[in-house]
């Protein structure tokens, strides 16, 4: 399933995207995408709706975050070898985890945000998986059973910010708009290999990043058993696995009001994003 959510900022609706395509109302089945759902009976009732009997939505309504209530956004940092070769870094021994301030998040194809300053922007294609069940001190073996939905995030960042100013990388990552998600949460059964997606990001059309998830240094399964020896995963959290080779940083191509940022993963869907000025 494909689940949505859809309407202006504040007032999003819940919604279903179809095998065609269409997108369709939820909002008699469910009240929002909320955690609650996401458990594995929640998830069962909805595959059991009848979708051609769900209310078509029409127009081109905008798209909001996919899912309300959203915990913690984790995010790992120099997670694919080839983005650690093209910044000079050796490989980590353990993820580099950092995390995203809530009101950085914002829908698919909203806009970015340049923050009053910002001088250095640049763009992450990152595959995201979404906790559906507690995880605490997880095996490897056991934790993608903990995972509900898969989506995109676009981990936007100011590299000054980030990298000039003191402080730590979530300083960088956090400004409002910094937090493209979705473009809408698919569940976890029809991603049932995570590490076999391709990746790629283009910036006003032109291909950036283009990878695999197969690069990841830490596998999705291995991130969340680490992070859940630290602290509890829960349900509604968002784990973003880190972004390959390709980013503005590396190239010295950094964005400017105008630019129209496509991040892209197999399976998923597409982020459309736009940088604004203040």
């Amino acid at each position: 399933m494909k689940l949505v959510r859809y309407g202006r900022p504040g007032a999003e609706k819940p919604g279903l995207v179809d095998v065609d395509g269409t997108l369709r109302d939820l909002t008699k089945v469910v009240d929002d995408i909320t955690p609650d759902l996401l458990t594995q009976t929640s998830l069962r009732r909805l595959r059991a709706v009848k979708t051609a009997k769900l209310p078509i939505v029409r127009g081109r309504p905008r798209l909001g975050c996919p899912l309300a209530g959203i915990g913690k956004m984790v995010c790992i940092g120099l997670n694919y070898t080839d983005h650690a070769e093209e910044v000079g870094m050796a490989l980590p021994k353990e993820p580099t985890v950092f995390i995203k301030a809530p009101s950085a998040l914002c829908g698919p194809d909203d806009a970015t945000i340049r923050p009053r300053g910002g001088t250095k922007l640049d763009y992450e294609c990152e595959l995201a998986a979404v906790i559906g069940r507690d995880a605490l001190n997880v095996d490897q073996g056991k934790a993608l059973a903990h995972v509900a939905a898969y989506c995109i995030v676009n981990d936007v960042s100011e590299r000054a910010f980030q990298m000039e100013h003191g402080g730590t990388t979530t300083k960088g990552k956090s400004a409002d708009s910094f937090g493209p998600v979705g473009p809408w949460l698919v569940t976890a059964d029809e991603i049932p290999d995570p590490q076999a997606l391709s990746v790629a990001m283009r910036i006003n059309g032109e291909t950036r990043q283009s990878s695999h998830t197969s690069k990841m240094i830490f596998p999705v399964d291995e991130c969340i058993a680490v992070l859940s020896q630290g602290f509890t995963v829960l349900p509604g959290d968002v784990i973003a696995t880190g972004t390959p080779e390709g980013v503005g940083a590396a190239l010295g191509k950094f964005l400017k009001a105008g630019d129209k940022m496509e991040a892209e993963v197999e399976k998923i869907g597409v982020l459309t994003n736009k940088i604004v000025a203040p």
